[in-house]
């Protein structure tokens, strides 16, 4: 099978073709993509978010052969020609993370808010970023799509 990740087209090595395997444990133990976490295994926490084709999907329960032929955007992917990504500046200028294990997936579930709407309310930062957090970050994470909502052009 055959996916694009990152921008790049992928051929899945074995251990990684079967299309009913989650998406996360392509990602990671087929194409070595560690960054997407695993932490639930049930589409609760977030900490595997990844953007298929733009929207944010949870990579643990969704099976690899749901995302054949479409671009699959995963934290690594994020940054743009090694030049980091709005929210992850805005992350570290607000001291988001702590532990930061749900990072990956919140830094993804906020890129795809954002980019679906430049001028988010806090209802609607309430009802994108649906991560969970241990460490209680949220008012920083709200902070940070503050920061870069400033920025974006209407």
């Amino acid at each position: 099978m055959e996916l694009k990740v990152n921008g790049q087209a992928v051929t899945l090595p074995e251990i990684a073709s079967d299309p009913a395997m989650p998406l996360l444990w392509v990602l990671r133990d087929g194409l070595n993509l560690t960054g997407t976490k695993y932490g639930c295994g049930i589409g609760a926490c977030g900490a595997c978010t990844v953007h298929v084709d733009g929207q944010p999907v949870r990579s643990c329960v969704t099976p690899s052969g749901a995302v054949a032929g479409k671009s699959v955007t995963t934290i690594e992917g994020l940054a743009v020609k090694d030049q980091p990504h709005a929210v992850q500046l805005a992350w570290l200028a607000e001291q988001v993370p702590q532990c930061g294990y749900c990072q990956s997936g919140m830094l993804m579930a906020a890129a795809a808010l954002l980019a679906k709407n430049s001028k988010p309310s806090d209802a609607d930062i309430d009802a994108a970023i649906t991560n969970l957090c241990r460490c209680g970050t949220y008012p920083r994470v709200r902070a940070a799509i503050r920061q870069v909502a400033k920025g974006l052009k209407k």
